[in-house]
């Protein structure tokens, strides 16, 4: 069997960058990840500011007792002229410092007398309270990394250096279908020997909570040839086709032999509890990639294995995988899988003034309430018992997980 690590590196290895890219208005590029680096094309800021409100001072000028006049008034915007010697300048936060002025000194350390003129109470340093050209910000350098998936804060850092538009790549498209039978849809009667798709409901719109648009083909009846007219169409409409169950060996199982017949296969047999077996393969120019059917090991190869394959897949520049925390368990897991990484569904759970990791109570491979009560899960080494105390590596379910 195949370890998760060496899974998730071939998998990333095989993530083709998109070929398609856009140009977008600022607002409307959220979410999206930028296709090439944005530069810088001025200083942030643009000149010698104000910290504070206040006054901008020559220092040698200022001697304790000794009122100075003052000689202008610069609010943010402005455009100020020389400080004259023997003078101070009432400034306020933003706006430019007056040639001369090597220090603001903010208004609380003043006092100001019925003439106009003002009082200094406190020791001044050079560059006190001044926000220098370039100091946030310096032209020609790396504002945005390309690879990034941009959150609210980067299109503010974009829009401080002038930017209106950015490119973005294009976003993934991926198709999705279930196979079985014995799948019907939920608001419909139970009927004897059918279950109802779960996987639907969790995959829509966890590929779509990264941003890719979703094809979803729906229930394709367990009958080889209508297999393959599906794949071919998927494989011609999106950059990614993906299923739950049908992949194994069974006489009913027909997503094997149609994506053999269509493109190419390989499988892994990995060593993960919950799941085992996981598909990757190319059906015409799309890749093809196979999920378990059993709802929980099917969100557990997401969750670890998939997702960043997908986010890759959209150009991505990704972190090193890494748990999000490590905490100590609260229960017992005395059988532990001799060959397999197992991971257990988990929540965080406030003890004392610290946290602890609560295990779900059934952790088979269907109980996929285990998921909707967890806040992610913690990895367990081949052969790992479990006693409390133990401390515990978390992955979360969300993308930075």
């Amino acid at each position: 069997m195949q370890s998760v690590d060496a899974t998730r590196d071939a998998l990333l290895a095989r993530a083709r960058v998109p070929d398609r890219s856009e140009t977008l208005p600022l607002l409307d590029t959220a979410g999206r990840v930028l296709a090439r680096p944005l530069l810088a094309g001025l200083n942030v800021p643009p000149h010698d500011n104000s910290a504070m409100d206040g006054y901008a001072v020559r220092r040698h000028e200022l001697q304790r007792g000794v009122a100075l006049p003052v000689s202008q008034r610069l609010p943010a915007g402005g455009q100020p002229l020389p400080l004259q010697p023997g003078s101070v300048a009432r400034i306020f936060t933003g706006a430019m410092l007056p040639d001369g002025a090597d220090a603001v000194v903010m208004q609380e350390h003043t006092r100001t007398l019925p003439d106009g003129r003002v009082l200094f109470d406190a020791a001044v340093t050079a560059g006190l309270n001044i926000r220098r050209c370039g100091e946030d910000i310096a032209s020609g350098s790396t504002v945005l990394a390309g690879g990034l998936r941009l959150q609210p804060a980067h299109l503010g850092l974009a829009a401080s250096v002038g930017v209106a538009s950015l490119p973005v790549y294009a976003p993934l498209r991926v198709a999705v279908f279930f196979t079985g039978d014995e799948l019907q849809e939920p608001g419909r009667p139970a009927l004897p020997g059918h279950i109802y798709n779960a996987n639907r409901y969790w995959l829509v719109p966890a590929l779509q909570a990264l941003g890719c648009q979703v094809l979803d083909l729906g229930i394709v009846p367990d009958r080889l040839a209508d297999t393959r007219q599906l794949l071919r169409d998927a494989g011609q409409a999106a950059d990614v086709v993906m299923t739950c169950g049908g992949v194994s060996v069974g006489e009913e199982d027909h997503v094997k032999a149609a994506v053999c017949a269509e493109g190419e296969l390989q499988q892994w047999r990995l060593a993960i509890k919950p799941g085992k077996p996981l598909a990757f393969g190319r059906v015409g120019q799309a890749d093809f990639i196979g999920l378990p059917g059993n709802p929980v090991a099917a969100w557990v190869g997401f969750t670890v294995l998939v997702r960043d394959f997908l986010r890759a897949r959209q150009g991505e520049m990704l972190a090193p995988w890494q748990p999000q925390c490590w905490l100590p368990a609260d229960f017992h897991w005395p059988r532990p899988d001799p060959r397999r990484e197992e991971f257990l569904r988990v929540r965080v759970v406030a003890d004392g003034g610290t946290h602890v990791l609560h295990a779900y109570p059934q952790q088979g491979s269907g109980v996929l309430s285990s998921c909707a009560w967890a806040d992610g899960l913690a990895r367990l080494q081949p052969g790992q018992a479990v006693l409390p105390g133990t401390l515990l590596p978390v992955y979360g379910w969300q993308v930075n997980g």
